[in-house]
Protein backbone atom coordinates (compact mmCIF):
# COMPACT_ATOMS: atom_id res chain seq x y z
CA UNK A 1 0.00 0.00 0.00
CA UNK A 2 1.52 3.28 -1.00
CA UNK A 3 1.11 6.39 0.63
CA UNK A 4 1.89 10.11 0.16
CA UNK A 5 -0.19 11.47 2.93
CA UNK A 6 -1.54 9.86 6.33
CA UNK A 7 -4.77 7.72 6.48
CA UNK A 8 -7.61 10.10 7.78
CA UNK A 9 -9.73 8.22 9.81
CA UNK A 10 -13.07 9.60 11.33
CA UNK A 11 -13.48 8.84 15.08
CA UNK A 12 -16.88 9.31 16.35
CA UNK A 13 -16.68 10.81 19.73
CA UNK A 14 -20.31 11.63 20.70
CA UNK A 15 -20.45 14.49 23.98
CA UNK A 16 -17.12 15.62 24.89
CA UNK A 17 -16.57 16.04 28.49
CA UNK A 18 -13.44 14.84 29.52
CA UNK A 19 -14.52 11.72 30.19
CA UNK A 20 -12.88 8.22 30.15
CA UNK A 21 -13.61 7.73 26.35
CA UNK A 22 -12.17 10.61 25.14
CA UNK A 23 -9.20 10.68 27.27
CA UNK A 24 -8.35 6.61 26.00
CA UNK A 25 -9.07 8.07 22.23
CA UNK A 26 -7.10 10.76 22.78
CA UNK A 27 -4.32 9.01 24.34
CA UNK A 28 -3.81 6.91 21.43
CA UNK A 29 -3.82 9.76 18.95
CA UNK A 30 -1.17 11.59 21.10
CA UNK A 31 1.35 8.13 20.47
CA UNK A 32 0.33 7.13 17.17
CA UNK A 33 2.56 7.79 13.77
CA UNK A 34 1.16 10.42 12.99
CA UNK A 35 2.96 10.09 9.19
CA UNK A 36 0.99 7.04 9.38
CA UNK A 37 -2.60 8.14 10.70
CA UNK A 38 -4.35 11.25 11.48
CA UNK A 39 -7.48 11.53 13.35
CA UNK A 40 -10.85 13.70 12.57
CA UNK A 41 -12.50 13.42 15.39
CA UNK A 42 -16.50 13.92 15.29
CA UNK A 43 -18.36 15.90 18.51
CA UNK A 44 -21.63 16.83 19.40
CA UNK A 45 -22.32 20.44 19.74
CA UNK A 46 -23.46 20.19 23.07
CA UNK A 47 -20.54 18.73 24.34
CA UNK A 48 -18.95 20.54 28.03
CA UNK A 49 -15.71 20.95 27.03
CA UNK A 50 -13.79 22.78 24.08
CA UNK A 51 -11.44 20.06 21.43
CA UNK A 52 -7.77 20.56 23.02
CA UNK A 53 -5.56 23.04 20.93
CA UNK A 54 -2.80 20.07 22.50
CA UNK A 55 -4.37 17.85 19.18
CA UNK A 56 -5.19 20.60 16.88
CA UNK A 57 -1.55 21.47 16.74
CA UNK A 58 -0.58 17.80 16.38
CA UNK A 59 -2.80 17.56 13.09
CA UNK A 60 -6.07 16.66 14.66
CA UNK A 61 -9.26 17.89 12.93
CA UNK A 62 -12.44 18.48 15.31
CA UNK A 63 -15.92 18.07 13.53
CA UNK A 64 -19.10 19.80 15.52
CA UNK A 65 -22.17 18.13 14.31
CA UNK A 66 -25.52 18.33 15.73
CA UNK A 67 -26.32 16.39 19.10
CA UNK A 68 -26.88 12.99 18.51
CA UNK A 69 -30.67 13.17 19.64
CA UNK A 70 -31.46 15.38 16.68
CA UNK A 71 -31.43 12.27 15.14
CA UNK A 72 -31.90 13.33 11.35
CA UNK A 73 -29.77 16.49 11.49
CA UNK A 74 -27.25 14.23 13.00
CA UNK A 75 -27.07 11.94 10.52
CA UNK A 76 -27.31 14.60 7.34
CA UNK A 77 -24.18 16.38 8.83
CA UNK A 78 -21.94 13.24 8.93
CA UNK A 79 -23.65 11.90 5.79
CA UNK A 80 -22.25 15.50 4.22
CA UNK A 81 -18.92 15.22 6.03
CA UNK A 82 -18.57 11.63 4.95
CA UNK A 83 -19.57 12.30 1.52
CA UNK A 84 -16.54 15.24 1.28
CA UNK A 85 -13.91 13.64 3.29
CA UNK A 86 -14.07 10.22 1.60
CA UNK A 87 -13.11 8.02 4.67
CA UNK A 88 -11.65 4.57 4.23
CA UNK A 89 -12.25 4.06 7.83
CA UNK A 90 -15.13 5.28 10.52
CA UNK A 91 -14.26 4.31 14.11
CA UNK A 92 -17.40 5.15 16.61
CA UNK A 93 -17.15 4.75 20.02
CA UNK A 94 -20.32 5.56 21.60
CA UNK A 95 -21.21 1.99 22.37
CA UNK A 96 -24.83 1.02 21.07
CA UNK A 97 -25.60 3.96 19.86
CA UNK A 98 -22.69 3.41 17.07
CA UNK A 99 -25.27 2.23 14.61
CA UNK A 100 -26.35 5.68 13.90
CA UNK A 101 -22.96 6.57 12.72
CA UNK A 102 -22.12 3.78 11.16
CA UNK A 103 -25.55 3.40 8.99
CA UNK A 104 -24.70 6.56 7.49
CA UNK A 105 -20.94 5.29 6.81
CA UNK A 106 -22.37 2.34 5.02
CA UNK A 107 -25.08 4.78 3.02
CA UNK A 108 -21.46 6.67 2.30
CA UNK A 109 -19.81 3.72 0.70
CA UNK A 110 -17.26 3.55 3.57
CA UNK A 111 -15.76 0.39 3.52
CA UNK A 112 -14.18 0.12 6.82
CA UNK A 113 -16.67 0.19 9.94
CA UNK A 114 -15.68 0.28 13.57
CA UNK A 115 -18.42 -0.16 16.13
CA UNK A 116 -16.14 -0.06 19.44
CA UNK A 117 -18.05 -1.00 23.09
CA UNK A 118 -16.45 1.03 25.85
CA UNK A 119 -18.99 -0.15 28.38
CA UNK A 120 -21.37 -3.12 29.92
CA UNK A 121 -25.22 -1.72 31.46
CA UNK A 122 -26.14 -2.74 34.80
CA UNK A 123 -29.17 -4.04 35.68
CA UNK A 124 -30.52 -1.54 37.57
CA UNK A 125 -31.05 0.81 34.48
CA UNK A 126 -33.61 -0.49 32.94
CA UNK A 127 -35.01 1.82 30.50
CA UNK A 128 -31.94 3.27 29.16
CA UNK A 129 -30.92 -0.73 28.91
CA UNK A 130 -34.18 -2.08 27.02
CA UNK A 131 -32.61 0.76 24.52
CA UNK A 132 -29.36 -0.24 24.50
CA UNK A 133 -30.73 -3.96 23.84
CA UNK A 134 -32.80 -2.97 20.86
CA UNK A 135 -29.74 -1.14 19.57
CA UNK A 136 -27.45 -4.18 20.38
CA UNK A 137 -29.15 -6.36 17.68
CA UNK A 138 -28.03 -4.33 15.10
CA UNK A 139 -24.73 -4.10 16.28
CA UNK A 140 -23.08 -6.12 13.65
CA UNK A 141 -25.74 -4.70 10.92
CA UNK A 142 -24.36 -1.62 10.02
CA UNK A 143 -20.04 -2.28 11.29
CA UNK A 144 -17.39 -4.47 9.40
CA UNK A 145 -15.21 -4.56 12.66
CA UNK A 146 -15.94 -4.85 16.45
CA UNK A 147 -13.92 -3.17 18.90
CA UNK A 148 -13.96 -3.45 22.80
CA UNK A 149 -12.41 -2.35 25.97
CA UNK A 150 -12.56 -6.11 27.71
CA UNK A 151 -13.30 -9.18 27.36
CA UNK A 152 -16.66 -8.35 29.09
CA UNK A 153 -17.77 -5.73 26.72
CA UNK A 154 -16.72 -7.45 23.35
CA UNK A 155 -18.99 -10.50 24.58
CA UNK A 156 -21.80 -8.07 25.86
CA UNK A 157 -22.04 -6.42 22.67
CA UNK A 158 -21.28 -8.76 20.09
CA UNK A 159 -21.91 -12.24 21.46
CA UNK A 160 -19.65 -14.95 22.62
CA UNK A 161 -19.71 -16.46 19.28
CA UNK A 162 -18.20 -13.86 17.47
CA UNK A 163 -15.97 -13.13 20.80
CA UNK A 164 -14.11 -17.00 21.22
CA UNK A 165 -14.04 -16.63 17.24
CA UNK A 166 -11.61 -14.21 17.43
CA UNK A 167 -13.82 -11.10 15.67
CA UNK A 168 -13.24 -9.13 18.50
CA UNK A 169 -10.28 -7.00 18.90
CA UNK A 170 -9.50 -5.77 22.18
CA UNK A 171 -7.84 -1.98 22.32
CA UNK A 172 -6.76 -1.26 25.40
CA UNK A 173 -7.52 1.49 27.44
CA UNK A 174 -3.59 2.31 27.66
CA UNK A 175 -2.20 5.17 28.94
CA UNK A 176 1.39 7.00 29.21
CA UNK A 177 2.80 5.76 32.63
CA UNK A 178 5.82 8.37 32.61
CA UNK A 179 2.85 11.12 33.20
CA UNK A 180 2.20 9.66 36.43
CA UNK A 181 5.42 10.18 38.12
CA UNK A 182 5.31 13.06 39.61
CA UNK A 183 7.81 14.80 41.70
CA UNK A 184 7.47 16.13 45.31
CA UNK A 185 6.84 19.82 44.65
CA UNK A 186 4.48 19.47 42.13
CA UNK A 187 2.39 17.06 45.09
CA UNK A 188 3.23 20.07 47.41
CA UNK A 189 1.76 22.43 45.00
CA UNK A 190 -1.69 20.53 44.80
CA UNK A 191 -1.65 19.71 48.76
CA UNK A 192 -1.28 23.79 49.50
CA UNK A 193 -3.30 24.71 46.64
CA UNK A 194 -6.77 22.25 48.73
CA UNK A 195 -5.47 22.38 51.94
CA UNK A 196 -4.84 19.14 52.48
CA UNK A 197 -1.42 19.04 54.41
CA UNK A 198 -1.88 16.45 57.38
CA UNK A 199 -5.09 14.97 56.01
CA UNK A 200 -5.92 11.35 55.07
CA UNK A 201 -6.89 11.67 51.24
CA UNK A 202 -9.47 9.64 50.36
CA UNK A 203 -10.25 9.85 46.30
CA UNK A 204 -12.31 9.12 43.33
CA UNK A 205 -11.73 10.30 39.87
CA UNK A 206 -14.75 10.32 37.66
CA UNK A 207 -17.95 11.75 36.00
CA UNK A 208 -21.18 12.33 38.56
CA UNK A 209 -23.63 9.64 36.87
CA UNK A 210 -25.25 7.08 38.02
CA UNK A 211 -22.89 4.01 37.23
CA UNK A 212 -19.97 6.06 39.52
CA UNK A 213 -21.57 5.45 42.61
CA UNK A 214 -21.38 8.36 44.24
CA UNK A 215 -23.84 8.47 47.25
CA UNK A 216 -22.16 4.71 48.14
CA UNK A 217 -18.42 6.79 48.03
CA UNK A 218 -20.40 9.07 50.98
CA UNK A 219 -21.55 6.55 52.93
CA UNK A 220 -18.25 4.69 52.72
CA UNK A 221 -16.26 8.20 53.59
CA UNK A 222 -18.51 8.99 56.61
CA UNK A 223 -17.58 5.35 57.76
CA UNK A 224 -13.73 6.34 57.31
CA UNK A 225 -13.89 9.13 59.16
CA UNK A 226 -15.04 7.45 62.11
CA UNK A 227 -11.45 5.73 61.83
CA UNK A 228 -9.40 8.38 60.25
CA UNK A 229 -11.26 11.59 61.78
CA UNK A 230 -8.57 13.57 59.67
CA UNK A 231 -9.76 12.32 56.54
CA UNK A 232 -10.94 14.00 54.04
CA UNK A 233 -12.70 13.17 50.21
CA UNK A 234 -11.54 14.26 46.86
CA UNK A 235 -13.52 14.15 44.22
CA UNK A 236 -12.23 15.05 40.23
CA UNK A 237 -14.65 15.10 37.93
CA UNK A 238 -18.04 16.55 36.97
CA UNK A 239 -21.66 15.49 35.35
CA UNK A 240 -24.97 15.70 35.48
CA UNK A 241 -25.67 14.11 38.90
CA UNK A 242 -22.65 17.06 40.50
CA UNK A 243 -25.49 19.08 42.44
CA UNK A 244 -27.65 16.35 43.74
CA UNK A 245 -24.25 14.94 44.97
CA UNK A 246 -23.28 18.46 46.67
CA UNK A 247 -26.92 18.17 48.55
CA UNK A 248 -26.02 14.89 49.66
CA UNK A 249 -22.79 16.24 51.10
CA UNK A 250 -24.75 18.97 52.87
CA UNK A 251 -27.43 16.35 54.18
CA UNK A 252 -24.52 14.22 55.52
CA UNK A 253 -22.67 17.41 57.02
CA UNK A 254 -19.51 16.85 55.18
CA UNK A 255 -19.15 19.81 53.58
CA UNK A 256 -15.83 20.71 55.37
CA UNK A 257 -14.87 17.46 54.56
CA UNK A 258 -15.32 16.93 50.81
CA UNK A 259 -13.34 18.57 48.44
CA UNK A 260 -14.16 19.08 44.14
CA UNK A 261 -12.36 20.25 41.88
CA UNK A 262 -14.32 19.47 38.76
CA UNK A 263 -12.89 18.50 35.49
CA UNK A 264 -9.11 18.41 35.05
CA UNK A 265 -6.50 18.11 32.13
CA UNK A 266 -3.82 16.85 34.50
CA UNK A 267 -5.70 13.94 36.91
CA UNK A 268 -1.88 12.64 37.80
CA UNK A 269 -1.22 15.75 39.35
CA UNK A 270 -4.34 14.60 41.58
CA UNK A 271 -3.60 11.25 41.76
CA UNK A 272 -0.59 11.48 43.69
CA UNK A 273 -2.05 13.22 46.85
CA UNK A 274 -4.44 10.73 47.47
CA UNK A 275 -3.87 8.28 50.11
CA UNK A 276 -6.04 5.96 48.62
CA UNK A 277 -8.99 5.83 46.10
CA UNK A 278 -12.80 4.09 46.09
CA UNK A 279 -14.41 2.90 42.87
CA UNK A 280 -17.88 1.38 44.22
CA UNK A 281 -18.58 1.65 40.41
CA UNK A 282 -22.38 -0.28 39.39
CA UNK A 283 -21.20 -0.90 35.78
CA UNK A 284 -17.72 -1.05 33.80
CA UNK A 285 -16.30 -0.86 30.80
CA UNK A 286 -12.76 -0.95 31.19
CA UNK A 287 -12.02 2.04 33.83
CA UNK A 288 -9.30 4.61 32.70
CA UNK A 289 -8.98 5.31 36.95
CA UNK A 290 -8.31 1.65 38.11
CA UNK A 291 -4.80 1.86 35.29
CA UNK A 292 -4.18 5.30 36.36
CA UNK A 293 -4.80 5.02 40.00
CA UNK A 294 -2.18 1.47 39.39
CA UNK A 295 0.12 4.19 37.30
CA UNK A 296 0.64 5.86 40.42
CA UNK A 297 1.32 3.70 42.76
CA UNK A 298 -2.20 4.61 45.06
CA UNK A 299 -4.31 1.76 46.25
CA UNK A 300 -8.27 1.49 44.60
CA UNK A 301 -10.85 -0.36 46.17
CA UNK A 302 -12.75 -1.82 43.50
CA UNK A 303 -16.37 -3.15 43.22
CA UNK A 304 -17.20 -6.28 40.80
CA UNK A 305 -18.20 -4.70 38.27
CA UNK A 306 -14.40 -3.47 36.76
CA UNK A 307 -13.20 -6.46 34.83
CA UNK A 308 -9.77 -8.58 35.90
CA UNK A 309 -8.30 -7.29 32.90
CA UNK A 310 -7.63 -4.04 34.77
CA UNK A 311 -5.59 -5.42 37.42
CA UNK A 312 -2.17 -5.13 36.55
CA UNK A 313 -0.46 -4.68 39.86
CA UNK A 314 -1.07 -5.70 43.67
CA UNK A 315 -3.46 -1.98 44.18
CA UNK A 316 -5.96 -3.15 43.17
CA UNK A 317 -8.64 -4.61 46.07
CA UNK A 318 -12.12 -6.32 45.29
CA UNK A 319 -15.12 -5.49 47.35
CA UNK A 320 -18.39 -6.53 47.13
CA UNK A 321 -21.13 -3.81 46.12
CA UNK A 322 -23.03 -6.33 48.51
CA UNK A 323 -21.59 -5.08 51.73
CA UNK A 324 -21.91 -2.41 53.82
CA UNK A 325 -20.10 0.88 53.82
CA UNK A 326 -18.24 -0.17 57.35
CA UNK A 327 -16.92 -2.86 55.45
CA UNK A 328 -15.57 -0.96 52.91
CA UNK A 329 -14.18 1.49 54.84
CA UNK A 330 -12.25 -0.56 56.68
CA UNK A 331 -10.36 -2.18 53.47
CA UNK A 332 -10.21 1.75 52.65
CA UNK A 333 -8.08 2.10 55.78
CA UNK A 334 -6.33 -0.59 55.57
CA UNK A 335 -4.79 -1.10 52.02
CA UNK A 336 -3.16 2.74 52.51
CA UNK A 337 0.00 2.62 52.15
CA UNK A 338 1.44 -0.99 51.99
CA UNK A 339 3.35 -1.99 49.45
CA UNK A 340 2.39 -2.95 46.01
CA UNK A 341 4.20 -4.12 42.52
CA UNK A 342 3.12 -4.55 38.75
CA UNK A 343 2.80 -7.92 37.13
CA UNK A 344 3.57 -8.42 33.41
CA UNK A 345 0.47 -7.09 32.08
CA UNK A 346 1.55 -3.90 32.21
CA UNK A 347 2.71 -3.55 29.53
CA UNK A 348 -0.49 -4.57 27.64
CA UNK A 349 -1.12 -0.95 28.76
CA UNK A 350 1.33 0.87 27.81
CA UNK A 351 0.23 3.69 25.06
CA UNK A 352 3.59 3.25 22.86
CA UNK A 353 3.17 -0.40 22.57
CA UNK A 354 -0.57 -0.39 22.16
CA UNK A 355 -0.47 2.63 19.61
CA UNK A 356 1.29 0.40 17.26
CA UNK A 357 -0.98 -2.57 17.75
CA UNK A 358 -3.79 -0.08 16.47
CA UNK A 359 -1.60 1.12 13.56
CA UNK A 360 -1.14 -2.19 12.66
CA UNK A 361 -4.56 -3.73 12.93
CA UNK A 362 -5.61 -0.24 10.75
CA UNK A 363 -3.42 -1.45 8.38
CA UNK A 364 -4.43 -5.52 8.20
CA UNK A 365 -7.92 -4.34 7.80
CA UNK A 366 -7.29 -2.07 5.26
CA UNK A 367 -5.11 -4.50 3.33
CA UNK A 368 -8.14 -7.25 3.86
CA UNK A 369 -10.65 -4.70 1.81
CA UNK A 370 -8.32 -4.47 -0.74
Amino acid sequence: MTREQPIRVAQIMGKLWAGGVESVVFNYYRAIDKNKFQFDFYYDADSTVEPPKELIDLGARFIKVPAYQNVFQYMKALHDSFEQNKYQIVHSHINTLSVIPLLVAKKCGVPIRIQHNHSVPAGKEYGRNILKNVLRLFSKTFSTQYFACSEKAGRWMFGSKAFDEGKVFIMKNAIDFSRYIISENEKKQVMNKLNLQNSFIVGHVGRFTFAKNHEFILRIFKSVLKRRPNAKLLLVGDGELRKDIEKKITELDLADKVIMVGKVSNPERYYAVMDVLVLPSIFEGLPMTVIEAQASKKHIIISEAVPEEAIISDFCHYESLREAPEIWAEKTVTCAGQVGNFNRQKDEYDIKKAAVKLEDKYFKILKDNL
